[in-house]
């Protein structure tokens, strides 16, 4: 039996005391492969203003983050909407999530790391808002001609009674261009076809005898024509529907039925379009959402770590991904061995007052940097 995956990843970022490479292999050893997969996760050098600058920033860079996320999680629910399996379009610089997480690195071409951090986040934000817009035009479009094809789609399924019957009809089933007469068409269960033929020629006066015959039959019912005199049609439906015989509203028109198929053919073409262009716009942005959100993630890491280790900037930071259900034991390790960090450990090294610790903060604070991103949602 395969083991279950983790679709959870943290970042953190730790004092790197002068030796980022030592404090990361220090890490990997306290979380061996049964724990977790633990890469570094590089960050560039960026230009630092004042403190207050940083604190503004760290506002928000939370709100930018939440709003990434959620366009981020639109792309996927569309996707979603128009495939069964969505893997595949997961993609990101041509990997998966998974590696592209893991190999992670700034892209100096498109976020010149010189640039403030103020300004680097508004072209991430300004870049997903065009983006995440896109997206919404493209699927309401898509949405508003979906709608009309299931409804033209609707008209063709059903029983003999609802469903559109103008493809079941030839001309020379109606009496046509004639001045007194007319033809009606009547869905009749299957079960009522003896009292239809017994009953039809007197529901009303002035009906053709002998002028009904059947010309289609499903599973409920049978489509039977009916001629009769035009002034006593509603007569006849009244005295019909009493019976619990359905009469069709239908006009033979050859131009009117041909209008009708040309829509439908034209509708499904358009839809069909439509689709594969959102597919394939789903997965090409999902690509360039994603990655603008993990470089946020990355400002995030660089500004809460200036703002908690100090200047000049020192640390390791690091993506831990977690293997299944062992994120409390991780937590442990990692509590043990910086939660110097935070004061959160008694003088002889344990654990005795981190529960105590937990209890007056945010559960989401650590005493070293961290955020995370979860993705078992991305999975049906």
């Amino acid at each position: 039996m395969s083991k279950k995956k983790s679709n959870t990843y943290w970042f953190i970022s730790v004092p790197a005391e002068g030796n980022k490479t030592v404090v990361l292999e220090n890490l990997k050893s306290k979380l061996p492969s049964d724990l977790a997969e633990v890469d570094q996760f590089i960050i560039p050098e960026f230009k630092i203003g004042t403190l207050d600058a940083l604190v503004v920033i760290s506002d928000e860079l939370i709100k930018y983050d939440q709003y990434f996320e959620s366009a981020v999680m639109r792309i996927v629910d569309i996707l979603r909407n128009l495939k069964d399996d969505i893997n595949n379009n997961l993609v990101v610089n041509d990997k998966t999530v998974d590696q592209y997480l893991k190999t992670f690195q700034w892209d100096t071409m498109k976020f010149r790391a010189e640039k403030s951090m103020q300004e680097i986040a508004e072209i991430l934000n300004q870049e997903v808002t065009r983006i995440d817009n896109t997206m919404k035009s493209k699927l309401s479009s898509y949405n508003q001609v979906k709608g009309n094809l299931q409804a033209l789609e609707r008209k063709q399924t059903g029983n003999l009674s609802v469903r559109n019957i103008a493809d079941l009809v030839k001309k020379e089933h109606f009496v046509m261009d004639s001045e007194y007469l007319t033809t009606l068409l009547v869905a009749v269960p299957k079960n009522r076809y003896k009292d239809w033929l017994s009953k039809y020629e007197t529901l009303v006066q002035f009906v053709v005898p002998r002028s009904s015959q059947k010309i289609a039959e499903d599973e409920e019912y049978g489509l039977f024509t009916v001629t009769l005199f035009k002034r006593v049609t509603d007569d006849f439906t009244h005295r019909c529907r009493e019976e619990r015989f359905v009469v069709r509203e239908f006009q033979y028109n050859e131009n009117e039925m041909a209008n009708q198929r040309k829509e439908f053919e034209e509708v499904g073409a358009t839809e069909k379009e439509l689709f594969n262009s959102l597919l394939h716009l789903s997965s090409a942005n999902f690509g360039e959402v994603f990655s603008a959100w993990i470089h946020l993630k990355a400002l995030r890491v660089y500004v809460e770590s200036v703002l908690r280790y100090g200047l000049p900037p020192d640390f390791m930071s690091a993506m831990i991904k977690p293997k299944y259900k062992m994120e409390k034991k991780i937590r442990e390790v990692l509590i043990v061995q910086y939660g110097k960090l935070g004061g959160t450990l008694g003088k002889d090294g344990s654990k005795d007052i981190i529960e105590e610790y937990h209890n007056l903060v945010d559960t989401d604070y650590y005493p070293y940097v961290w955020f995370q991103i979860q993705f078992n949602v991305f999975k049906r």
